[in-house]
């Protein structure tokens, strides 16, 4: 997927220091944009991935990298936010208990909202609709209906300005994203994806997340730099 020609410029990118996201951000600079990365604290248990988004911006030459607090904690219904609620070692049907309500519906609102001071044009997110966790707002229907509020939204919307959401990894599987991104100079060994890392960043090995990463490296055939527990 690569972006019209007139629409290369700056592009604000979601960071949040995991595989995926560490991959949209090397995939969007080898198109040409000035990247803005942006990293959301919102309350999740894994802290340490903020330490990994910084790295990652920095590795990978983001012009400028912000992390926003906000605090889904004081939510809850996440077992990303609420350390009451365990976290599944087993894949399960239906949507697991680690989906956060809404979450990248407010993060995309915060990129938006940054990209519409800095004239940006362009949102990249590293979401997934092929090996991931089921999540409703990782879907490609999502995607689409957000550009159409961006547009309904924002002065820069209603006065012609058409925002657009990138994501390069939607119909991708774990391995294929591993690929590309190793193709496009990403060290994995700084990203964490791990819902319940320590404060050192180091892996768990059992959360849904460490599965589908452990199985994405297996399957590319590319041996797994991740430091577990």
């Amino acid at each position: 997927m690569s972006p019209a020609a007139d629409s290369v410029g700056r592009a604000v990118v979601l960071l949040s220091g995991g595989l995926d996201s560490s991959t949209a951000l090397a995939w969007a600079r080898a198109q040409g944009f000035d990247c803005y990365a942006l990293t959301v604290a919102y309350g999740q248990r894994h802290q340490s991935e903020l330490a990994a988004a910084a790295r990652v911006a920095h590795a990978l030459s983001a012009h400028e990298h912000r992390v926003m607090q906000v605090d889904l904690a004081g939510i809850g219904g996440s077992a990303l936010t609420d350390w009451s609620l365990p976290l599944p070692d087993q894949p399960s049907s239906g949507i697991p208990v680690s989906y956060v309500p809404a979450r990248n519906t407010l993060l995309l609102a915060l990129a938006l909202a940054w990209a519409e001071v800095l004239e940006a044009r362009n949102l990249v997110v590293g979401v997934n609709a092929i090996d991931y966790s089921g999540y409703p707002d990782c879907r490609p229907e999502f995607i689409r209906s957000f550009e159409q509020l961006a547009r309904l939204a924002t002065k820069a919307g209603v006065e012609g300005a058409c925002f657009r959401v990138h994501a390069p990894l939607i119909s991708m599987s774990k391995a294929q994203i591993i690929r590309n991104g190793i193709g496009l100079g990403v060290d994995y060994a700084m990203t964490v994806s791990c819902y319940q890392a320590d404060a050192a960043g180091q892996a768990c090995g059992q959360c849904d997340s460490c599965r589908l990463r452990r199985q994405g490296f297996e399957a590319a055939g590319i041996t797994d730099p991740t430091r577990y527990q």
